[in-house]
């Protein structure tokens, strides 16, 4: 009798193994059909066009510090303002010349006086031409009047000095760019008195800003001067740029050296103001997904796994650069694995889904 117990005991247990995976098939095929539909991606090697991105403060390409050159004159009239393009030459700001112009026109008559002065006493020293040895004027009186006609010369030259000295200054009271360029800072106003101390104007140079980007040391070598870039400015706008000058040297400290990219001129390209850049004349093959697709919570950033039962797990990933909506994938799930395109769905690991190919 003990016997037929065991079989009948294992066929007892195959009934209900068989009874349960019914069950547990019956139970996955409607939570299998009740799944949402979910776009999913492959994780692949990609070109990252514009993989190397790097940000910077907007500057002039060469601007000039524009000072008053005499002191201690009142500003009569400031002739541009903040934002002004100016020619080469033009005014920027008129000194109060009142003072000036009575102190010209006193040297200038000094000057006239001298002269004169001067042009009697080599009148006189022409007189005694060729008298030495006659007899007619004593040696002395005759190089009494040369030396007189020579110091009186000698002062109409240092009057006319004068006169120049005062039509310079006079020259100066006037401050003028000195270049065509765009006035990017102005810090005087009518009635200052000119000191000299700080620049009243800057100025920059054909109105050229440009963007200086700090990059690492290992991205200088993948750069080219006339390389095309692709700027971000802070409201968004885009604008086409170009590699102008890379650094020669590396900070020690910080290992980064700086890159010159040229822009257009444009109004809303401001000196002072930030932007990145995205050089997209540098790429490399990496593994890589759609931006969208890399998800960051507290945890870090992470995809979602879609394993071989279409059941979702999050996979923890160090992004590294980005192009063309598309990110680097430093660490993380090898190239081939299928992860969740649009990682912001409302999925949480375990969600059993229903893949389907991105159109």
């Amino acid at each position: 009798m003990t016997k037929f117990r065991v079989p009948i005991a294992i066929a007892l247990a195959l009934a209900a193994s068989a009874v349960l995976a019914g069950c547990e098939k019956k139970i996955a095929e409607p939570v299998k059909s009740q799944a949402r539909t979910v776009s999913v991606v492959t994780i692949d090697a990609r070109e990252i066009q514009g993989g190397l991105v790097a940000s910077g403060a907007l500057i002039p390409r060469e601007d000039t510090a524009v000072f008053p050159q005499i002191s201690g004159y009142r500003v009569a009239e400031v002739l541009v303002d903040e934002g002004a393009t100016v020619r080469a030459g033009q005014p920027l700001a008129r000194l109060d010349d009142t003072l000036l112009r009575a102190q010209l026109a006193q040297q200038v008559a000094l000057a006239n006086q001298q002269n004169i002065v001067a042009e009697r006493a080599e009148t006189e020293a022409a007189r005694v031409r060729g008298l030495d040895t006659k007899g007619i004027l004593s040696q002395e009186q005759i190089d009494a009047r040369r030396f007189a006609a020579l110091s009186a010369r000698a002062q109409a030259t240092a009057q006319a000095a004068a006169v120049n000295d005062v039509k310079t200054r006079e020259s100066l009271m006037v401050l003028r760019a000195p270049y065509n360029g765009l006035v990017i800072e102005r810090t005087v106003r009518p009635g200052d008195q000119a000191a000299g101390a700080s620049p009243w104007f800057r100025i920059a140079k054909d109105s050229q800003i440009e963007l200086s980007a700090d990059v690492g040391e290992d991205a200088l070598g993948k750069m080219t001067v006339g390389a095309p870039v692709q700027v971000t400015l802070a409201d968004g706008a885009r604008v086409e740029g170009r590699v102008r000058l890379i650094s020669p040297r590396v900070d020690a400290n910080t290992k980064l050296g700086h890159v010159r990219i040229s822009l257009p001129v444009r109004a809303d390209i401001r000196a002072g103001g930030f932007a990145s850049a995205s050089f997209t004349g540098a790429s490399r093959s990496a593994p890589a997904v759609p931006e969208t697709a890399v998800r960051y919570d507290a945890d870090g950033a992470a995809v979602m796994v879609v394993g071989s039962d279409d059941r979702v797990t999050r996979a923890p990933v160090t992004t590294g650069q980005r192009g063309g909506g598309y990110v680097e994938l430093i660490t993380g799930p090898p190239a081939g694995t299928r992860v969740v395109q649009r990682a912001g769905a409302m999925l949480v690991p375990g969600d059993v889904i229903r893949p389907t190919n991105p159109s």
